[in-house]
């Protein structure tokens, strides 16, 4: 499934801003047995609960918020689900945990 307009970050724009201490709020729309095996220590809201649990995130509505999956498809959909939502900061993290594996931190588990 392919998203159009969908905002998205790089795993190098994350990592730079990371390393200036401008960590954004990070969501996880991974299932639990994903996480475990490898996380970027973000907040874990599976995208199938995403629609009953969005208020949790109501507080960063005005942040930017990377959201992330495996590889980026579900994470697009998290993000086209929330800025319709008026969470307009919301961005999908490009190739998700793999690509962070890939270009950033070799040492991370691929499933």
């Amino acid at each position: 499934m392919y998203f159009q307009n969908v905002p998205e970050i790089t795993v190098q724009e994350l990592k730079a801003l990371m390393d200036e201490d401008r960590t954004p709020f990070i969501l996880d729309v991974r299932e639990e047995r994903e996480y475990v095996v490898a996380n970027l220590d973000g907040t874990l809201i599976p995208l199938q609960q995403l629609p009953h649990r969005l208020d949790e995130l109501d507080d960063h509505k005005d942040d930017l918020i990377v959201v992330h999956c495996r590889s980026g498809a579900r994470s697009a959909q998290a993000v086209q689900f929330m800025r319709a939502r008026g969470f307009e900061q919301a961005k999908n993290l490009r190739g998700g945990v793999l690509a962070w594996s890939r270009e950033i931190d070799p040492s991370m588990p691929t499933y």
